[in-house]
């Protein structure tokens, strides 16, 4: 094969994954995964999705060979072929952001407009983590704490909050972590806890940038 036609194949191969993230519903779908493996009904429902629905759009990133699956009895489940897609999606999620003034907006308005200090980066979390000087809780549901978790996190999902007040120290700072950089429950759960005494910051990023990262993770039994 001569160097042009080669260099052919690599863009329509880069082209046709290009094409497989060119869908809201498929990065929504690779952002719910990025949390751990799904059956293809979990998935219809946590994305308001049609079984039908969802079932196309994961056999375009399976051919794709960003998801891999795996058929249990009479289910199916999914997950992330490769943790690598995680700083992909991130790095869209920010190109957008800086280069589409909408997007930055509407980002200040649902994120930065309702946390006033700045959120903790991860390579500080692992420093203060080492150093036993804060408390790292996970704010996502039970389910996506037990497929994976940041380690020495403790499970204190935003509807159970309140109830479980007492599992988070008082007398050291309080640090919230959830799926990524966009999503709302760390920013709404430091928010309570600030409300109460705490003080209480959030990750920059989520759980699966940590372990994309390969920083210390843990699964529950």
């Amino acid at each position: 094969m001569d160097t042009r036609a080669a260099k052919d194949r690599l863009y329509l191969a880069w082209a046709a994954s290009a094409k497989a993230l060119g869908s809201p519903q498929r990065l929504e779908l690779l952002d719910v995964l990025a949390q751990g493996e799904r059956s293809v009904e979990v998935l219809a429902r946590e994305t308001g999705l049609t079984l039908n629905n969802t079932s196309a759009h994961l056999k375009v990133l399976k051919a794709a060979g960003m998801v891999d699956r795996r058929k249990e009895g009479q289910f199916v489940y999914y997950r992330l072929a490769d943790d690598s897609l995680v700083p992909v999606l991130r790095g869209i999620q920010a190109l957008t952001r800086r280069r589409q003034a909408e997007v930055d907006q509407l980002a200040r308005a649902c994120i930065d407009s309702r946390d006033v200090l700045e959120p903790v980066g991860a390579a500080e979390l692992r420093r203060r983590l080492q150093a036993g000087d804060v408390s790292l809780i996970d704010v996502r549901p039970d389910s996506e704490f037990s497929a994976g978790h940041i380690a020495g996190a403790i499970s204190v999902p935003l509807a159970e909050l309140e109830r479980r007040l007492a599992r988070i120290p008082r007398n050291r700072p309080v640090v919230a972590y959830c799926r990524g950089p966009y999503c709302v429950l760390s920013v709404e759960a430091v928010q309570r806890l600030r409300k109460r005494g705490y003080n209480a910051r959030r990750l920059e990023t989520g759980f699966p940038d940590w372990k994309a990262a390969g920083w210390p993770i843990e699964v529950s039994a």
